[in-house]
């Protein structure tokens, strides 16, 4: 090891992160942040493009600090994310078909069994309750029609 830092994937990984909470705080500064009375809409994506971007600001230094080179992802870990990864397209492709209620509650199923849950009633009980506080948070609550999908 020849001991200076090593420019490797989570280098890049946080310089792709930087750049996109940047982009995320310069779209929102054209939206415009409105008064403290009336919050216009670019006002809260603003400061979490700011967020983002600083996050990956402090995780490129502490990369970039560090001379111990190591794997971004086990082999374990990158099934994991690449399940997760599957998961999520699944969710965003089937919510119109199915419905944001039962997309969730199948995803949080995969999601839960991805992170190792053990169990089958665990990964139910924890999907039955997000699908169900979903549905009386948007729905019930809030009056926000929610893709209903093909059981409307």
């Amino acid at each position: 090891m020849s001991g200076k830092p090593a420019f490797g994937l989570d280098a890049a990984f946080a310089l792709v992160i930087l750049a996109i909470g940047g982009v995320i705080a310069y779209v929102s500064w054209g939206y415009g942040f409105g008064s403290m009375g009336r919050p216009g809409p670019g006002l809260y994506p603003f400061f979490v493009g700011i967020a983002i971007a600083l996050a990956a600001l402090f995780t490129l230094a502490g990369v970039l600090r560090t001379s111990d080179p190591h794997p971004v992802l086990d082999t374990e870990g990158a099934r994991t994310f690449a399940i997760m990864t599957a998961t999520f397209c699944f969710w965003v492709l089937a919510m119109p078909v199915l419905g944001y209620v039962a997309v969730t509650l199948i995803s949080t199923i995969v999601f839960a069994k991805a992170v190792r849950l053990e169990g089958w009633r665990k990964p139910l009980a924890v999907a039955a309750g997000t699908a169900l506080f979903i549905y009386l948070l948007f729905d019930v609550w809030l009056y926000i029609d929610l893709p209903r999908g093909i059981w409307q």
